[in-house]
């Protein structure tokens, strides 16, 4: 990861932005990717097991936010989770543009705007967000489900935290 932060460091500000908004675009179609074959090899609610009594794939609709939050809303939070993205995306890689972040930071904000996006295709185009990954322990406990753009929003914000604990460079 040193390399590849030494590597973004040359170069001009529209290119070294380009390189963190490669990172999205490829977080966007490898989520998408998935999305398609699940959705498409799988009946809504099936589950198949992957590792017995820890993790299955399965086919779930999620037309709330992270956990199903606001799933029963009515409606409305397909525009305003849509809207947030939009605008935390937005937000994020106008920093990228900008200069304004570190290369770890960089790295976190390619994650969560290529997961957010990809979660937004989601809405725009279902109307929900496609889940898959189901993880558990045995049959007493089970987390909610998951897909790979949750997967690196949640990476995403791990590395900022990790990132405010750095030391600014001079």
């Amino acid at each position: 990861m040193l390399n590849a932060c030494s590597a973004a460091a040359g170069g001009s500000a529209a290119k070294r932005s380009l390189r963190w908004f490669a990172i999205a675009l490829l977080v966007i179609v490898l989520d998408q990717l998935t999305k398609i074959y699940f959705n498409g090899s799988y009946q809504f609610g099936e589950q198949r097991e992957v590792i017995p009594g820890v993790l299955n794939f399965t086919l779930l609709y999620n037309p709330g936010a992270a956990f199903s939050f606001l799933a029963a809303a009515g409606g409305w939070q397909k525009y305003f989770f849509t809207l947030l993205a939009f605008g935390v995306s937005g937000w994020l890689g106008w920093n990228i543009l900008r200069g304004r972040f570190a290369c770890l930071m960089n790295l976190a904000a390619s994650f969560i705007i290529g997961g957010a996006l990809g979660n937004v295709i989601d809405r725009l185009i279902h109307g929900h967000v496609i889940d898959f990954i189901q993880v558990h322990w045995q049959q007493s406990w089970y987390y909610p489900a998951f897909n790979v753009a949750d997967s690196f929003i949640c990476v995403g914000a791990a590395l900022m935290v990790l990132d405010s604990f750095r030391k600014p460079q001079p």
